[in-house]
């Protein structure tokens, strides 16, 4: 079997059979431009096709017993790149959402300066922006998987996680409390009838938290063995598959768990899992069947969950020399190869990222204090000059 030239790719089978083509499609939606205020325009709209809504909707306004629950769920959205997400707070000054919003349509980053958080946006609008927005470094106050996301196979659903700080502590409640959960343990809390979610939709009431009601949580969909569905995904035991009831603008939004009482965030919706199969006779189409949804996808929260106080207590480095520094250490040790400019950028979290993995840290990517200070201590260790000297010319290979 090989991978099939379609849209969404998939695979075919040689002779005449079958083309299963699989995709995950975020459910991402467009926002139209925004008035002075920061606000959504309530103007006409776009047809939207209720893609991921699965057998009957079942979507009300958030019953009041989760009311205080919702203060801590809202929009999140940049007029520029005309993308609106939902994202919820997981701590002051800290919001989770999908990776993929931060990416314009086409995959290329957003600017990120022009994003805005509104918590509770049907009731409060409660604006807050990116650390860093007014400085060009919002970079540097976020950590992720990767908005870049392979949506073919195999697709890379439980990479697409982000957890971005906030200029200010905008969710006064502290956020949502978040629980590390194995797949087996939330098939059997939905199961339970204990799994819902809360989400923004744009093909729902205009810009109205909507809740979910309990949904299911499992491995097999519509006749299909999790033995076929696995492989279609890289870390296919870190993602979830339900059938909450979802839209456009509902990526970002929290799975959750009720228990006892208590409110919690198992998961991160991402998007949705489809399907489409294509009879082939001698290397040519011959009949294409329209493209089916399986699931919806959603990320465990266990792989983020541990670096929610981390980027919450980090002290990011300013821009400038704090960061020319941190370059330079970088750079004697080979993982940063790039212009020592000061600047916060796609290379220099990479080589974060290689001296994290390589002296076996977790993997964030920040610029902080404290890795400074650590990179420091063992230059002096090695007898390399500190950062405050004038650092010898590199050495080129030839």
């Amino acid at each position: 079997m090989r991978a099939a030239l379609m849209p969404m790719a998939g695979w075919r089978k040689s002779g005449f059979g079958a083309v299963i083509g699989v995709a995950l499609q975020a459910t991402l939606g467009a926002a139209e431009a925004a008035p002075p205020r920061a606000t959504l325009s309530a103007g006409p709209r776009a047809p939207v096709d209720r893609i991921a809504v699965f057998g009957t909707d079942d979507r009300i306004l958030v019953p009041e017993r989760y009311a205080r629950i919702a203060e801590s769920v809202g929009l999140f959205f940049s007029n520029q790149s005309r993308t609106v997400c939902t994202a919820f707070c997981v701590a002051p000054n800290i919001i989770a959402t999908a990776a993929h919003c931060l990416a314009q349509p086409g995959g290329a980053p957003a600017r990120l300066s022009d994003f805005m958080f509104a918590r509770s946006y049907d009731r409060l609008r409660d604006y807050a922006r990116i650390e860093g927005h007014a400085t060009g470094s919002t970079g540097q106050s976020m950590v992720m998987g990767d908005f870049q996301h392979r949506i073919r196979p195999p697709i890379d659903a439980a990479n697409d996680w982000a957890l971005v700080r906030l200029n200010r502590p905008a969710c006064p409640a502290g956020g949502l409390p978040v629980t590390p959960a194995t797949s087996a343990q939330i098939h059997a809390e939905a199961a339970g009838g204990r799994v819902f979610q809360l989400s923004y939709h744009r093909d729902w009431t205009q810009w109205r938290l909507a809740y979910s009601r309990p949904c299911s949580v499992t491995r097999d969909f519509k006749g299909i063995p999790w033995s076929s569905i696995a492989p279609d995904f890289l870390n296919a035991d870190q993602m979830l598959l339900h059938h909450c009831d979802t839209g456009g603008a509902s990526s970002g939004s929290p799975l959750l768990l009720e228990r006892a009482g208590v409110v919690s965030v198992i998961g991160i919706n991402v998007g949705t899992y489809v399907q489409s199969k294509i009879m082939t006779e001698g290397g040519q189409f011959t009949l294409r069947e329209k493209a089916e949804t399986v699931a919806n996808t959603a990320v465990n929260a266990g792989v983020f969950a541990g670096r929610i106080e981390m980027l919450r207590n980090a002290s990011i480095l300013p821009s400038g020399q704090p960061l020319r520094d941190l370059q330079q250490r970088l750079s004697e040790q080979r993982l940063y190869q790039a212009r020592i400019d000061g600047s916060y950028g796609p290379l220099l979290r990479s080589a974060i990222e290689g001296y994290e993995r390589q002296s076996r840290l977790p993997i964030t990517g920040l610029a902080t204090q404290d890795l400074l200070s650590r990179l420091n201590r063992e230059a002096r260790g090695l007898g390399q000059v500190s950062p405050t000297s004038a650092p010898p010319p590199p050495i080129r290979s030839r």
